[in-house]
């Protein structure tokens, strides 16, 4: 085949996911990263447990991603779960679905599959280089490189960014290519975070005693629908997987409508009316605390949301204080700092890329990953996507370069 020199500029999923595509085919392709290793936020992800990708449904799978999922789905078609779990077998990483069908290596950690994967693509000639940090465009099909060494220029004859989105920015995605790329004509969607915290005006008293404790065996209720989970208090509000399925319906209401609650149940195993029922059987002159725990088996963290968010009327009142139990409204105030969030909404707008993840502004250049316009909750999604892109960004390169030849 006709050789041709490939760039790939960002050494997270989506761009070592391309460079295994492309340097199998025989291109010379050099991964470039600004930070010192690859994949720093994908190491991090992993120090707890490697969320890999999720078992559920397909047909379900691919509508996690918002309203860009019509237009991942070919990318998505092309790197199942299932073939994300295959390939990690070929890594020497065997994976095992957990309780909530999340699917995670047996070894919980990243590293082993990160530093096997980065020997395959050397064995398969990628060039890998890190803290060369990408400043800009020289003169045609040429990209400017801040390096230990210096100032460096390359040339090649296609490129792709892969720099991820606005999340995280110490682990090195920092958006920094947000002025680059937009003074060239991409249309980008300001960035905003996703699976992130909020903050709710919480008390003094009730930050200060319940500040890192976890919330169990609740279902929680927005726009997005009610899914059943845990959450942590925080010292300025919410966070935890629950909340993070919640992101984009609480920051969406209080972008356009300045106020947003999520409602809990506290009780998801008992009826409003088997509640209303058991609580009025409490002695009126026992404690809030005493009538919770006896009629309604509720105490500690619960006990306290509701005696610091339910109206002082419907605590002494059991049919609205059985309402409250099982629709229990936390106001929140604002996201948390993107810096802060999982992940980011936002980025390079689908208008701006044809069909093959190139630039339509910028003929020759590809994008993929999270800085492209999609978000999707924690549970393996976003790993899912971020591979699924940057391999469908590679076989829009091949597909480019053969049409040129």
């Amino acid at each position: 085949m006709n050789q041709k020199r490939i760039a790939i500029i960002g050494g997270g999923p989506a761009g070592l996911a391309a460079a295994e595509l492309l340097s199998r085919s025989g291109h010379a392709v050099t991964v470039y990263d600004a930070m010192p290793t690859f994949a720093r936020k994908f190491l991090l992800a992993g120090k707890s447990g490697l969320n890999i990708t999720h078992s559920e449904d397909y047909a379900r799978f691919t509508t996690r991603f918002g309203a860009a999922s019509a237009r991942l789905r070919p990318a998505l078609d092309d790197f199942t779960p299932d073939d994300i779990r295959d390939w990690a077998a070929g890594l020497g990483t065997e994976t095992f679905v957990g309780s909530s069908g999340r699917v995670f290596p047996k070894v919980m950690k990243a590293s082993p599959l990160l530093r096997a994967w980065l020997r395959r693509l050397e064995a398969q000639g990628t060039t890998l280089r890190t803290r060369h940090r990408w400043t800009g465009f020289a003169e045609e099909a040429r990209y400017v490189f801040e390096t230990p060494e210096g100032r460096s220029i390359v040339h090649c004859d296609a490129a792709l960014l892969a720099l991820g989105g606005a999340s995280w920015p110490r682990l090195g995605s920092d958006a920094s290519w947000l002025t680059r790329l937009s003074e060239r004509g991409v249309e980008i969607e300001p960035f905003k975070p996703a699976n992130c915290g909020f903050a709710v005006g919480w008390s003094g008293s009730f930050s200060e005693r319940f500040a890192g404790e976890p919330v169990k065996s609740v279902t929680a209720t927005s726009e997005a629908g009610t899914f059943p989970g845990e959450f942590v208090i925080t010292g300025s509000g919410i966070e935890g997987s629950l909340i993070y399925a919640h992101t984009a319906s609480l920051r969406d209401r209080l972008l356009n409508h300045d106020s947003a609650a999520l409602t809990l149940d506290l009780a998801p195993g008992r009826t409003i009316e088997r509640l209303s029922r058991d609580l009025a059987r409490q002695d009126a002159k026992s404690s809030f605390s005493n009538r919770l725990r006896k009629g309604a088996s509720l105490d500690g963290v619960k006990a306290a949301l509701l005696r610091e968010l339910a109206p002082e009327r419907d605590r002494t009142d059991p049919e609205r204080l059985a309402g409250m139990i099982k629709a229990l409204p936390v106001p929140v105030i604002e996201t948390r700092p993107i810096a802060e969030a999982i992940s980011s909404a936002g980025g390079i707008c689908w208008s701006s890329i044809d069909d093959g993840y190139m630039l339509k502004a910028l003929p020759g250049i590809f994008v993929a990953g999270e800085m492209l316009d999609w978000e999707a909750p924690t549970g393996g999604y976003l790993l899912t996507a971020c591979l699924a892109t940057g391999r469908a960004a590679a076989r829009g390169i091949e597909a480019w370069l053969q049409r040129r030849a």
